[in-house]
């Protein structure tokens, strides 16, 4: 295979594990999303009003799985690629996420946008993540004042349940 053609195939890998990450969040399928990051990963997210960082796969998959449980509805849409590889075992991507997020205990829906800027990593033969990052390009938080009527809620049967009261 020329250089050219496997550098196009890593990139096609790397859209397949980005697209593969906004599957399991709005699925809540956090036995696949373990495999998609390496042990030593991290994510910072940085929104209007949150700052959400956490290091190490274990700690990242299990705030992952307390913010999008049965009490949660969520959309996550990334598209726009710009994916670098740097070398044979590392790679950059800018993406550009829209995403649609309700709470339905705290009746709050979070809609927006940001640019996604990952650093990826290829550890026996696939590729994964090893650090995800956001800075939002805008966002709007509202209350809701009246919940809309869903005749269907993927999270509410997969996602984690919630004690009375909170996480």
């Amino acid at each position: 295979m020329s250089d050219l053609a496997a550098q196009l195939q890593d990139i096609e890998l790397i859209k397949r594990l980005k697209y593969a990450y906004c599957r399991c969040l709005d699925t809540a399928n956090f036995t696949e999303m373990r495999t998609l990051f390496t042990e030593d990963a991290s994510i910072s997210y940085v929104g209007g009003r949150y700052k959400y960082e956490f290091a190490g796969r274990d700690k990242v998959i299990s705030a992952l799985e307390n913010a999008f449980h049965s009490e949660a509805v969520a959309c996550h849409q990334v598209h726009h690629p710009e994916i670098d590889v740097v070398s044979p075992a590392e790679a950059k991507g800018t993406w550009y996420l829209r995403d649609w997020f309700l709470d339905k205990r705290h009746k709050i829906v979070t809609e927006g946008s940001a640019l996604y800027r990952d650093t990826y990593v290829k550890r026996d033969g696939r590729w994964l993540f090893q650090r995800a990052t956001y800075e939002r390009i805008f966002e709007v938080m509202e209350e809701v004042r009246q919940m809309p009527n869903f005749t269907s809620h993927y999270l509410a049967k997969h996602g984690k349940k919630l004690p009375p009261g909170g996480f």
